[in-house]
């Protein structure tokens, strides 16, 4: 018979339900007082108001009234412990991780060193007047040469680019140039409007050297017809790309973002789990994991901290979460504003609850950098990378980073990609099921099986993608930017 019900750690005052659960039912010991919806808790013992809620051997809340054995403990009785910075003490742990066994993949080798996994042409807009421009370019090129020989032609539209100021512009700005040098980009086409704020002549001066046969510029104004002028670049552009030929290299040159969204109850028991130990796997060979999403780091940050490989390290760590408290307060907003209205109905009571969850995706192996908005990934191993929970910004910083592809958790289901290869990972079977033209992996499986054995399949299906294979917001055609903005608009 299949688990209905488990205990994450023995520390633990609450259980959760992994099937839905009826009034009367014994599990984990206890006789429930009320049914239990499948991914959320139930009391495993008295809890007194204002008595920390334990899961995953650490406070998620605190009870709001009495809450009886059985009972739901839920958003109804239970409030965030969340409030104001606190005081962080490193602590380091040892995070020594068994080396595991080194797999081979099948990469693009650019002039500069770097590897990709794809072999694509991108026509990327300064700015978001020309977004039809873009379109256009890319639907005229492919009717009139098609795509064989690379992998494909694509665009990804925004509204910035104009009329941002400061910090804000230069964001802008330095997202769409990481772009530009992302090794999973044969070539580029960079396209202007010529009056706006984000002016290619700027653009160029900071954006560094690129190879000048691959990536071309072209500012709308200055020529009579962009679509034509466009089209001839970019097929100067794939004369150069249709040489490229994947090589064999071993899999430590990945950098793989670790991303979710739409968690539900079961998304730290099965599929966040189940990441984690991909990144030790990967950070084991000598290969570099990235986690983001620092509100939801919030209530799990010592943890994270603690884990970092030196005092530097973590006083950047510190940097990273009080940065983004500040943030959250300068806007008048609360640091504990979250989970949404699809992670509560999944179980998820408070952003403890969600944090406690989420970086479970980072595994236990040590934090070797913290990057901030103005960097790159560089360190091997596991990197922390500012930036918000939201799915598109988060996905796109991670794969402005130098992220070849993301692994993307998700409980409620999300057609959503990023401009890499975004690898959806349900949590549970039912899901995996129904949006099968969604998931990629499911998760769900360690509830039948076991970690081990689900791992090695996950290994496989990342090897498969880096070499080549689509998943499915490729298939889909599902390919999204989304720049974090936090200046105002003129």
């Amino acid at each position: 018979m299949a688990k209905k019900s488990i205990i994450i750690n023995q520390l633990d005052n609450v259980a959760v339900a992994l099937a839905d659960l009826e009034k009367g039912g014994i599990y984990e010991g206890v006789t429930l007082a009320e049914d239990i919806t499948k991914g959320h808790k139930f009391a495993l013992r008295p809890i007194k108001e204002g008595e920390d809620i334990i899961k995953y051997g650490t406070p998620i809340a605190h009870a709001t009234r009495d809450i009886a054995v059985g009972e739901h403990v839920h958003t109804h009785n239970v409030a965030t412990n969340l409030n104001e910075n606190l005081e962080y003490v490193y602590r380091p742990v040892d995070c020594t991780l068994p080396a595991g066994k080194m797999r081979k993949i099948n990469v693009y080798r650019r002039k500069n060193g770097e590897v990709g996994i794809r072999n694509e042409l991108w026509v990327i807009p300064t700015v978001g007047c020309v977004n039809g421009q873009a379109k256009e370019i890319v639907d005229t090129f492919k009717a009139e040469y098609g795509t064989e020989g690379f992998d494909g032609i694509f665009t990804f539209p925004h509204p910035y680019g104009c009329s941002q100021l400061g910090d804000d512009h230069e964001r802008t700005k330095f997202m769409l140039q990481k772009m530009v040098r992302h090794p999973n980009a044969g070539g580029v086409l960079v396209l202007g409007l010529g009056c706006e704020n984000n002016q290619m002549a700027a653009f160029r001066e900071t954006l560094g050297p690129v190879d000048e046969s691959r990536v071309k510029f072209l500012v709308c104004q200055e020529v009579d017809d962009e679509i034509e002028a466009g089209v001839g670049l970019c097929r100067q552009i794939a004369e150069q790309m249709v040489k490229d030929r994947r090589e064999e290299t071993d899999i430590s040159c990945l950098k793989v973002g670790l991303k979710c969204g739409g968690s539900d109850g079961l998304s730290g028991i099965t599929a966040n789990p189940l990441v984690g130990l991909f990144s030790d796997y990967i950070v084991s060979v000598g290969g570099t994991s990235v986690l983001s999403e620092v509100p939801e780091m919030f209530g799990a940050e010592q943890q994270l901290m603690n884990r970092c490989k030196d005092r530097a390290t973590f006083e950047k760590a510190v940097k990273l979460i009080n940065d983004f408290k500040d943030y959250f307060r300068a806007n008048g907003q609360p640091v504990g504003e979250n989970p949404s209205p699809g992670n509560k109905a999944g179980g998820i009571t408070t952003l403890e609850d969600k944090s406690c969850g989420c970086t479970q995706k980072s595994g236990s192996g040590p934090v070797t950098d913290v990057v901030f908005d103005d960097g790159y990934v560089t360190a091997k191993g596991l990197n922390l990378l500012n930036g918000p929970g939201n799915d598109m910004c988060a996905v796109t910083n991670l794969g402005a980073a130098g992220c070849h592809l993301v692994l993307f958790t998700t409980g409620r289901g999300t057609p959503f990609g990023g401009f890499v290869p975004t690898l959806k990972i349900a949590t549970n079977s039912e899901l995996a099921q129904k949006k099968s033209n969604w998931i990629d992996f499911n998760a769900g499986a360690v509830l039948d099986s076991d970690f081990a054995t689900q791992l090695e399949k996950l290994i496989d299906l990342i090897v498969e993608v880096a070499g080549g294979r689509q998943t499915k917001n490729e298939i889909n055609n599902t390919r999204e930017i989304a720049i974090f903005k936090t200046g105002v608009t003129l």
